[in-house]
């Protein structure tokens, strides 16, 4: 609890002024609120949803009526298109029937109105289309719940990089500060003639060294802070975001279950996916079945624009069977059943590689907490022997190299501890993520 209050006390005072005006502090829960709302991944994932929900919505029309409705104008002079338009227009006389009239009729004007129905009643390969087509709705449905939750564990991993370059440039400025006393020391020693020119030379190039490990952890503030720009959708704005709390220096084991879960959203879309291609198979199938619609029409004709002088209706029923396309239905069943099993053995390899992931992930969970426990053993280690070095270089019974290598030594290990907490938790986030 010291340490942590210590470390915070140092952020705050080591915080580059640079930063100063610029800085947003932000919170975990902040950041994913903001990318759930406009990530543009998560929206791309979204569209791909809608645009599977459009095409099942298409589906409905093997249940509902195709209704069309129209007007055509006609001016014609033909025999049979004259004659048949006035008895359309129910305006035939006796006198119609003079050859000479009928052979050479003169301008005829006819308006129609018609009002077309068409009723689907029963096409079997059309319900396995619309099965199909729920199919793929649903697997990208669960693909985009996918992407949300993949990008909550990057947004986690976002967030720990950012904390993890801020307490870099604690540790480099610590390390500087180290390395501007021990200059002040060597360049003393050196003014009493204590030390050789080349031990104060190599405490300045170590200054120089630790004033570019600053800079560059400065610098890692900035990049974490432009990807959770970008995750946020946030990236036309030039900000460092500064993150509320620090990253916990705890590591907290945990328990997995390295079974794969078959509710998991991935594992469900990729069998969803699968199940749309079956359906597909299946609708090739039922193509070689008749069909069975019915249709029907109300006419309006008259001798004037929208008349509707005469009127009548048409009602039938049509049983349809395609016997033969040219091997065209053929070799789409054919190809159907190709993607079937293509789409199988691809949800295996997934569910295989799933598998083999999660393992790997479990693995790398134990080796990263044996890694932090070593970690911090080196770095109570490297601290303790610099403490000794610095106390026998001031009473000169070390050299300077000594003491620059313990100092260099320390710091490291102290980065890389830090670094090995990182991945510690990631990895237990991932695991998270792989198990759900």
């Amino acid at each position: 609890m010291t340490k942590n209050i210590l470390i915070l006390v140092m952020l705050t005072g080591f915080m580059p002024k640079a930063w100063s005006q610029d800085t947003l502090q932000i919170s975990l829960q902040t950041i994913q609120a903001k990318v759930q709302e406009r990530n543009l991944q998560a929206r791309i994932a979204d569209k791909q949803y809608e645009s599977a929900s459009a095409d099942f919505q298409q589906s409905n029309a093997l249940f509902l009526p195709n209704i069309t409705v129209s007007h055509t104008a006609m001016v014609t002079t033909n025999p049979l298109m004259a004659f048949g338009s006035k008895l359309n227009q129910a305006i035939l006389t006796p006198a119609d029937f003079d050859p000479n009239l009928l052979n050479n009729p003169k301008r005829t004007e006819n308006y129609a109105t018609q009002i077309e129905v068409l009723q689907p009643l029963i096409n079997v390969d059309g319900i396995y289309q619309r099965q199909a087509a729920k199919s793929k709705m649903e697997a990208y449905g669960l693909q985009s719940a996918r992407t949300k939750e993949y990008l909550v564990l990057e947004v986690s991993k976002a967030f720990m990089q950012l904390q993890l370059a801020y307490q870099a440039v604690v540790v480099m400025n610590q390390a500087n500060q180290t390395a501007q006393a021990n200059l002040k020391v060597v360049n003393d020693f050196y003014d009493q003639g204590l030390l050789q020119k080349t031990d104060l030379l190599d405490v300045q190039v170590r200054v120089g060294e630790v004033s570019n490990h600053v800079q560059n952890a400065r610098s890692n503030v900035k990049n974490a802070s432009d990807y959770l720009a970008f995750l946020m959708n946030e990236s036309g704005a030039a900000q460092v975001y500064q993150p509320d709390q620090e990253l916990s220096a705890e590591i907290e084991t945990a328990v997995f279950d390295v079974s794969l879960s078959e509710n998991r959203k991935d594992i469900l879309a990729i069998d969803k996916s699968s199940e749309a291609y079956e359906k597909m198979l299946q609708s090739g199938k039922m193509t070689f079945l008749p069909r069975l619609n019915a249709f029907g029409s109300y006419q309006m004709y008259d001798d004037q624009l929208f008349g509707t002088n005469a009127k009548g209706y048409l009602v039938g029923a049509q049983l349809s069977w395609s016997l033969f396309d040219g091997y065209k239905s053929l070799g789409q069943l054919q190809k159907s059943k190709v993607e079937y099993e293509k789409a199988e053995v691809e949800a295996q390899q997934y569910k295989a590689q799933s598998q083999m992931e999660l393992h790997a992930a479990y693995r790398q969970l134990k080796d990263t907490e044996n890694k932090a426990n070593n970690a911090q053993l080196a770095l109570q280690q490297s601290k303790e022997a610099y403490k000794i070095r610095k106390d026998r270089f001031e009473e000169g019974l070390v050299k300077t190299s000594d003491l620059l290598m313990a100092e260099t030594q320390m710091y490291q290990k102290e980065l890389e501890y830090l670094q090995t907490v990182f991945e510690y938790q990631y990895t237990k986030n991932y695991l998270d993520f792989l198990t759900k």
